[in-house]
């Protein structure tokens, strides 16, 4: 969701009684014990075993070679992030150091070979630990378990004993799986960060009301990604409904979510076909059908004390709520002491801002924008370089779109051109970004803001 809407990391959650006061929550939650719990009886039965030996036989031709598979895809990611450039591992953790990428490229190159995996397993720390120049750790910890899995698998497989090397498959599992609950978490927690993109693209709500449609889908990711953990049917078929969720957003999302999951995507493939049967960890209380609501229930109260716990350790207790935040600063700053993306509105005063804010006249504020803007992108558009001319010409053209974002978030009061508003604003600010990067990397001198 942070790839393609607006956020604010730092505001308080919302508190869990709104959730648990919710019944689209307790009917998602219900639907979903009733489907694990259907599929543990059918798995104590010979049609459990015989749908489990149908999956074996249909994905066994990639089980035979799932290794090839991960490290093809594992090399193939981070080919992608070099290319797009100007990222740490996903499109909202950005950086302007191109060395960055080429580190990236290193990693990938490091995958081919069995000896070197552990030096790529290194690199994909190292730039986790990178970020944490830029970003706070709180922000980063919806990164830290799929890292770690993938690194830890690296490791592993490159490992000459063979007791290592059998267990390189659970560390994924376990990696997919806590991160996915842990981002499901958002949607209980701040639901208002994912009503630009339904409003934007109403038909992921498949007709269901935005404000049902939320919380059962953070159940539905919740409990799936739990599901990778439990008994092996239950395993394979939360994979592959989490495939084809994955599968189906590629669409209207595109190649950021495609080159962006792609981890994720190929790790819920190994874990459909994964063939194993036994229960390592828990294996009573996983084997039971009253495990399974005992299970699911003591997941929820662990993820959401730690999240909820961690958010009031890292911000305080007294955090403030997303609407006093964005009385103060653009959406995607995560933090008032390193913000990234849009500006904060307190330290960078855009023009119109203070005239809106006092109640004077709102034309003479979008005038006074619109004023600055065509004065620099006529001085812009005069270079002789048609592509620096391009850029310095539009970079102004955001920033009257951004600066007339901040007025009505300052003056206006309709909730929908309020979250259209945001949406301009983080976007035209990542424009805005990525110019002015192509513009340094040129040693081309930047216009004045």
């Amino acid at each position: 969701m942070k790839w393609f809407a607006p956020y604010i990391v730092d505001a308080a959650p919302a508190p869990i009684a709104r959730t648990l006061a919710d019944p689209w929550f307790w009917t998602g939650l219900v639907l979903v014990l009733a489907f694990f719990l259907a599929t543990r009886l059918v798995e104590r039965r010979p049609a459990g075993e015989q749908a489990l030996a149908a999956m074996d036989r249909a994905s066994a031709p990639l089980w035979n070679g799932i290794d090839g598979f991960l490290r093809i895809v594992i090399a193939g990611f981070f080919v992608a992030i070099f290319s797009v450039g100007g990222v740490y591992l996903t499109p909202d953790l950005a950086t302007p150091s191109e060395w960055v990428s080429w580190m990236q490229l290193l990693i990938a190159v490091g995958v081919i070979w069995r000896r070197t995996m552990p030096l790529s397993a290194a690199g994909i720390i190292g730039l986790w630990l990178l970020a944490l120049r830029d970003y706070d750790l709180f922000h980063l910890l919806d990164y830290l378990a799929l890292g770690v899995a993938v690194a830890a698998y690296l490791v592993l497989a490159a490992s000459d004993r063979p007791d290592w090397r059998a267990k390189r498959f659970a560390v994924l599992r376990w990696g997919v799986a806590i991160a996915l609950m842990w981002s499901s978490l958002e949607k209980f927690a701040y639901p208002e960060w994912f009503h630009p993109l339904v409003e934007e693209k109403p038909f992921l709500t498949f007709g269901i009301a935005r404000d049902a449609f939320i919380p059962m889908a953070g159940v539905a990711e919740f409990t799936l990604g739990f599901g990778l953990l439990w008994t092996p049917l239950v395993r394979r078929l939360s994979a592959l409904a989490l495939l084809v969720i994955f599968i189906t957003a590629v669409y209207p999302f595109g190649r950021i979510d495609l080159i962006g999951h792609a981890l994720i995507m190929a790790i819920i493939v190994v874990i459909f076909a994964d063939p194993g049967r036994d229960l390592h960890v828990l294996p009573r209380l996983r084997g039971a059908l009253a495990g399974v609501p005992a299970g699911l229930g003591a997941a929820m109260v662990l993820f959401v004390a730690g999240y909820w716990g961690l958010h009031a350790g890292f911000y305080g207790a007294d955090a403030r709520t997303m609407a006093e935040l964005q009385a103060e600063r653009a959406t995607h700053s995560f933090s008032a002491e390193h913000p990234h993306g849009p500006p904060a509105m307190n330290a960078r005063p855009q023009a119109g801002t203070e005239a809106a804010a006092t109640g004077e006249d709102l034309a003479g504020a979008y005038a006074a924008s619109m004023a600055g803007m065509h004065e620099a992108m006529m001085t812009g558009i005069a270079h002789p370089d048609p592509d620096v001319a391009f850029v310095l010409g539009m970079i102004p053209h955001h920033q009257g779109a951004i600066d007339m974002a901040l007025i009505q978030l300052e003056a206006g009061g309709d909730a929908e051109i309020l979250d259209l508003a945001r949406h301009i604003l983080a976007e035209q600010q990542r424009e805005v970004d990525q110019m002015e990067d192509w513009l340094r990397m040129r040693g081309v001198e930047l216009p004045e803001s």
